[in-house]
């Protein structure tokens, strides 16, 4: 697994992002190599109102088949066309899912996410 193969989501404030831009900044000036992507959020409803179950089970299934079109992952997960439409699209905004000529494809193969109590 590579760095680009991973993402890391958490919550957080734009403070937080600010703080993590500018580290990856020192990082990439000094030489080293900065692949890594995030997405954060700013409470842990927002969070789980993103990444439900069914989201998470769509990935994960878009992940580990070919997945020719929407209306194949509709019908491979029994269910509506869409509901299913509409979560690719949310996913699709935070890059955890792509749109390609050959179907739909999920860059990542593991979601690190990451909650401060």
């Amino acid at each position: 697994m590579t760095a680009d193969d991973k993402v890391l989501v958490g919550i957080g404030t734009p403070e937080d992002m600010g703080r993590r831009f500018v580290d990856a900044w020192k990082r990439a000036e000094s030489g080293a190599v900065v692949a890594e992507t995030h997405h954060t959020f700013p409470d842990l409803e927002s969070l789980l109102a993103t990444l439900t179950p069914k989201r998470l089970h769509l990935l994960r299934h878009v992940r580990h088949h070919h997945v020719p079109s929407i209306k194949a992952l509709a019908a491979d997960l029994h269910r509506d066309y869409k509901n299913v439409h509409r979560d690719v699209d949310a996913l699709s905004r935070l890059g955890l899912l792509q749109r390609t000529p050959a179907g739909v494809v999920a860059p990542y193969g593991q979601l690190d996410a990451r909650f401060v109590l």
